[in-house]
């Protein structure tokens, strides 16, 4: 950063860098964790949609901290968790090059209103093929739908994305898909209360923005020539290039990001009357809950109505899954 009075770390992560828009409002999820091959197969991933933001009055059950046994009130993000319907089954084999798709099976039986949506076909005799290739075959997915109209939302086109099956061999897993193929899936029957997941999400976008809100740069001093809010220097003379480590001003928000370890606070249903959820009038931008909802303990990416992905915790799993204490929740 130049010769300079006092150093500091430079502005702004490049852990991140390209910052461009994604591709698609639908998070990509790349890698999955493995389940012991003595384990049930089970399906790893489920979605929700962002509704707001509660607070949850809880005991800290954590070991080793100065407020373990105490009261805590702590920020609660709502998602409403509406049924994933199966659509089908996807195998996968790998070699040097990579992965490839084997074979796609899907149900014969799919709702209209996610059938006239999209274009789904069994080929002729696709079940007995996809038996046949098992041996060739390292990783069976469930090829998943979930209608955002569930949610209580306006959009007609559902999301169709892969969700990884592990535990046992992969005829247990094949089996295990096929048994669910053409049926809906809720939030309960692949995670638990105090169960812990990572999150996938398109973050809020804020458009073009320049290197104070996008990187954090200082602002220079007031008599600094032309200008203020841009950085001291793009670089040295030579070689006549701006590096791409300088901060510089572009696209802000609407970036593909995974956070880890969010702990499921409380899953419930709005026609039980254990939790009320809903605040007079309903979430601001969003509505009334309805139907399946999960409360995650912290914040999730994205903007409401925004589609998040959550799937099995891949780091530090703990041996034993402890249920939070919840006193209340504050809408």
């Amino acid at each position: 950063m130049g010769a300079r009075k006092f150093h500091q770390p430079r502005r702004g992560s490049l852990a991140y860098s390209r910052r461009v828009r994604a591709k698609s409002m639908e998070a990509r999820i790349r890698a999955w964790p493995t389940r012991s091959a003595t384990d049930e197969p089970k399906i790893l991933a489920h979605c929700g949609f962002k509704a707001g933001c509660v607070q949850i009055v809880s005991i800290d059950d954590r070991d080793k901290v100065p407020n373990a046994g105490k009261q805590l009130v702590s920020l609660g993000t709502v998602l409403v968790t509406p049924p994933v319907l199966i659509l089908g089954i996807r195998g996968y084999s790998k070699d040097h090059d990579g992965k490839h798709a084997e074979f796609d099976v899907y149900a014969e039986d799919i709702p209209k209103n996610i059938a006239k949506e999209i274009s789904i076909k069994n080929i002729a005799g696709s079940m007995e093929n996809a038996e046949s290739r098992l041996k060739k075959i390292k990783e069976i997915f469930a090829i998943v739908a979930v209608s955002p109209r569930a949610a209580g939302l306006e959009m007609k086109k559902p999301y169709i994305f892969e969700a990884m099956v592990s535990g046992g061999d992969i005829k247990k897993q094949f089996a295990h898909v096929k048994e669910s193929l053409g049926k809906e899936i809720k939030i309960d029957q692949i995670f638990e209360t105090g169960s812990t997941v990572d999150v996938a999400a398109i973050t809020k976008g804020h458009g073009w923005q320049g290197v104070m809100r996008r990187f954090g740069v200082k602002t220079k001093q007031h008599k600094s020539r032309k200008t203020v809010r841009e950085v001291g220097s793009l670089g040295p003379i030579s070689p006549q290039s701006v590096m791409y480590t300088v901060p510089r001003a572009g696209q802000t928000g609407f970036h593909q990001r995974v956070e880890y370890d969010k702990r499921i606070m409380v899953i419930g249903n709005t026609e039980s009357d254990k939790i009320k959820i809903n605040p007079d009038g309903g979430y601001k931008h969003f509505g009334l809950v309805k139907g399946d909802f999960i409360i995650l303990k912290g914040s999730v990416p994205g903007t409401y109505k925004r589609l998040i992905k959550l799937r099995s915790q891949i780091r530090n799993a703990p041996d034993k899954v402890i249920k939070p204490n919840i006193l209340e929740v504050v809408v």
